[in-house]
């Protein structure tokens, strides 16, 4: 009989449940539960698995630049970074709201690693994110329109609960990259949430997109009720450097 019900849920794809059940009739423990603490186990075993699997299906289909988690963020005082509103960011309620999150500072400082963390916390919570670095998006979308899949791309991005774009402002837009940009954004505001990391202040960005009339109105979409993390300090990515080096030096 357990065999039989093995089997059926195979069939009906219960692989937590599979997985539980087998283990417990391994160990011997299935004659030892009642039917309530049995059946619990199950479909608490079956919950997991279809997390799990939906997670990392999630993170998948984000394409984050970095492998990050919340409980990684260094918040050393000199980098300036308040611990409470980063975490509150964390919560993921922005997303509920649908606000934005604007990140900034000089290169190196764990713009892209923050931003990322954010969104492994938001997949983990089952919102569905998107990584991209601004000037690749650019790109793919502008090939797009040659070649016939720019709707695709745009429905794509435009379905995403959170949408992170990396190294925002990285160099000056041209006429089609704001026209790309002012409709992603359009296409997001009140019902999406976006989180953009910039090495470029927030005041300066009208001169990156350039052209008044357009520039005008994203960054109203934007930067208007936005929730902004200003990062300071030295490079991260030097800080590394020089440790790995003192290490170096010492085992020398």
């Amino acid at each position: 009989m357990n065999e039989q019900t093995l089997e059926k849920m195979k069939t009906m794809k219960l692989h937590g449940m599979v997985r539980a059940f087998s283990t417990s009739l391994q160990a011997g423990n299935a004659d030892k539960h009642t039917a309530d603490e049995l059946l619990s186990m199950l479909i608490d075993s079956e919950w997991d698995e279809r997390y799990n699997r939906k997670l990392n299906r999630n993170v998948k289909n984000a394409r984050f630049r970095y492998k990050a988690a919340v409980e990684q963020i260094n918040f050393d005082a000199q980098r300036n970074l308040n611990k409470n509103q980063v975490l509150r960011i964390a919560d993921c309620e922005f997303i509920n709201k649908k606000e934005n999150v604007l990140i900034t500072g000089s290169t190196g400082v764990g713009k892209s690693f923050i931003a990322s963390a954010i969104g492994h916390q938001a997949c983990s919570l089952g919102y569905k994110v998107l990584y991209e670095h601004s000037a690749k998006l650019f790109a793919r979308l502008k090939g797009g329109k040659a070649d016939g899949t720019y709707l695709k791309e745009i429905v794509k991005i435009e379905k995403q609960d959170l949408l992170i774009i990396d190294d925002f402002g990285i160099q000056p837009l041209d006429q089609q990259s704001r026209t790309i940009l002012m409709e992603i954004i359009e296409d997001r505001h009140g019902k999406k949430s976006t989180v953009l990391t910039s090495q470029v202040p927030v005041n300066q960005w009208h001169e990156v997109i350039g052209e008044q009339t357009i520039a005008d109105a994203v960054l109203d979409r934007i930067v208007h009720d936005a929730q902004r993390v200003e990062i300071k300090g030295d490079s991260m990515r030097k800080k590394r450097t020089n440790l790995s080096e003192e290490l170096t030096e010492e085992e020398n």
